[in-house]
């Protein structure tokens, strides 16, 4: 059984197909939209071992011959120019038409890289997102933000680029370690606390069962998290004003990210629960959300097995000064002043720009030094 959920964008709207076991049977779906011609997979070399087989029967079935997949190294390193000159090398040396469809099996790297290279590629063309990964499921694949990190930050050399189907089966994420399902589950936690707080009540009362592998709760919770954004995306798709709430936790995440080079040791739905903490707990600082909520946010995520402050990254030694600086760099800066996601409670997110440099510093040394 599969639900279906609309991201409404005029002529570019598209699918979000959510099911346990749909990628099995998408080969039809996918063809409607090749219209017979042979789809490129671009997938990692870990996804290819568990997923790439399914894809490929699916779209043999189909009548769709898909050729050889274009398999890249797996792990946040991948999205960067290095890789991507050699996808675009792949791709443009098969002597493509615009009527080239990519197909992204994989996760958030997969899916970004890939949709920049179909956003780049003769000027664009279409691509699939076959989103493997919980965090690719309810984020990445959704929305048509793509594009590479370079040194100097996260995601700041991309393009918007709207997928033409997303089929997020979620029986792909039996396959992964419990570390990936949870990073995953930040960004659904994510939903509830900027603008769902009837659906944080039930991650509160449900969220072990997403994140240990209850097939009705992941379901549910995956669908509920598309529905969000693809109403916030629906109205606000290049973020000019309300898609910026998506970012919740993302300022500080990503000067995690950064000072601990974007490898294993912190993955990128850790660095945004820590930061979602921090947005919190900014708030409660600044007088603007009440200090319970802050405890909620922190208590639920802790319960389910996120790390929830600096310190609880093993190994690192946080440089304030870093931090900071890597937050100036943020892509939402505006007229050198960070825009922040802030909350006045539990579902209850909104941005501000005019906030206090020495309150967020304080905040930082506080939280370095838990």
């Amino acid at each position: 059984m599969s639900e279906t959920v609309r991201v409404d964008l005029g002529t570019r709207s598209y699918d979000i197909l959510v099911g346990d076991g749909i990628l099995a049977r998408a080969g039809g779906r996918i063809a409607d939209i090749t219209r017979g011609r042979a789809p490129i997979v671009v997938t990692d070399d870990h996804v290819a071992q568990h997923h790439l087989p399914t894809l490929e029967r699916t779209l043999r079935d189909a009548g769709l011959d898909a050729g050889t997949p274009i398999i890249l190294p797996a792990g946040e390193k991948t999205k960067d120019f290095a890789h991507l000159e050699r996808l675009m090398d792949a791709v443009l040396g098969r002597g493509i038409e615009r009527s080239a469809v990519l197909i992204a099996l994989g996760g958030g790297v997969i899916g970004d890289i890939t949709g920049f290279a179909a956003a780049i590629a003769l000027r664009g063309i279409d691509f699939i997102q076959v989103p493997t990964t919980l965090l690719s499921q309810v984020d990445s694949s959704v929305g048509g933000k793509t594009g590479i990190n370079t040194r100097h930050g996260k995601n700041l050399v991309g393009a918007f680029h709207q997928p033409r189907l997303v089929v997020a089966d979620t029986a792909t994420l039996d396959s992964l370690p419990k570390r990936e399902v949870l990073a995953g589950y930040a960004e659904v936690a994510k939903y509830g606390l900027i603008r769902l707080p009837d659906f944080w009540d039930w991650l509160e009362a449900n969220g072990a069962r997403v994140v240990e592998g209850d097939s009705a709760a992941r379901r549910h919770a995956v669908k509920v998290s598309c529905e969000a954004k693809a109403a916030i995306v629906g109205v606000d798709e290049r973020e000019s004003g309300d898609r910026a709430l998506l970012n919740l936790g993302h300022t500080f995440g990503h000067a995690l990210e950064a000072a601990t080079g974007y490898g294993s040791r912190l993955l990128h739905g850790e660095a945004v629960a820590i930061g979602m903490v921090l947005a919190f707990d900014l708030s409660v600082r600044l007088g603007l959300c009440p200090g319970q909520d802050a405890v909620r946010a922190r208590r639920h995520l802790e319960a389910v097995g996120l790390p929830t402050k600096p310190t609880d990254v093993p190994g690192v030694e946080w440089d304030v000064d870093e931090l900071i600086a890597a937050m100036a760099k943020d892509k939402k800066v505006k007229d050198g002043r960070i825009t922040f996601v802030l909350a006045r409670g539990i579902g209850q997110a909104f941005t501000q720009r005019d906030v206090d440099p020495e309150a967020v510093r304080a905040l930082m040394e506080e939280a370095v030094s838990k």
